[in-house]
């Protein structure tokens, strides 16, 4: 008499999907605690100079952009697209309030004269610049395209790796050109991610990390042009 083997369940790839949206965000709240923890997230504890309003605004709004993120993917996984819906619209406001106030936020770092990497403080800027808009333009593409959620996910998951690299900096010694570099690993593990679980990988994926992977090169670039810091100056008041 022989038995019949069991049949081999295999996760079914929404699922795993879902899981690995749910990770990421997970994965980038944690970056953001460690890299701030010193100057932000610990300071009741920890001796450290102490923040202007301003940036503690942005360290509430983007400590609560990542919150969403987790709840929202936790929210597809459990299958209440509905209540995703709703909470959307609260996405949106503090995706529009994180430009608002990243911008702000590069700006006074220049007036103070933050730099890294031995760079001018007017060229540096182009970097916390450059990441907010392009959180703006994937995030903005995102809610755009949020009915055709394969697209939505992803844009969304883009945009908020490109606001890792400050965190990721301060892991590294604020040595900006590796912290550009690590972020990327972001990108790689969504790239498996897609490759293992539909045998692909989605073009945008594809496009996007590619935008990621050159901006950093382009805006150190174009951070040392006369135009760019004719800009700056104009900004920064000087």
């Amino acid at each position: 008499m022989t038995v019949a083997a069991a049949p081999t369940t295999r996760p079914n790839p929404a699922r795993r999907d879902r899981i690995f949206h749910i990770g990421m965000a997970v994965a980038f709240l944690i970056t953001a605690i460690v890299g701030f923890g010193p100057s932000y997230f610990f300071k009741p504890v920890h001796p450290s100079p102490a923040l202007i309003p301003l940036l503690h605004v942005h360290g509430l709004v983007f400590t609560a952009w990542l919150v969403l993120l987790i709840v929202q993917s936790g929210l597809v996984r459990a299958d209440r697209v509905d209540l995703h819906k709703r909470l959307g619209i609260a996405g949106a406001v503090l995706a529009a309030l994180m430009v608002i106030l990243g911008l702000l936020v590069a700006i006074d770092a220049a007036r103070r004269g933050t730099s890294a990497d031995g760079m001018d403080p007017l060229a540096f800027m182009i970097f916390p610049f450059g990441q907010t808009l392009m959180f703006a333009g994937f995030t903005g593409a995102g809610l755009w395209q949020r009915r055709r959620s394969e697209i939505h996910r992803r844009l969304i998951l883009l945009g908020t790796i490109c606001l890792m690299t400050p965190a990721i900096s301060r892991l590294v010694d604020k040595r900006s050109a590796l912290a550009a570099f690590l972020t990327v690993i972001f990108v790689i593990v969504a790239l498996i991610h897609d490759w293992r679980s539909r045998g692909r990988v989605h073009p945008v994926y594809m496009w996007g990390g590619a935008i990621i992977l050159l901006s950093g090169p382009l805006r150190a670039v174009f951070g040392n042009s006369a135009g760019w810091h004719a800009f700056a100056r104009f900004l920064v008041g000087s």
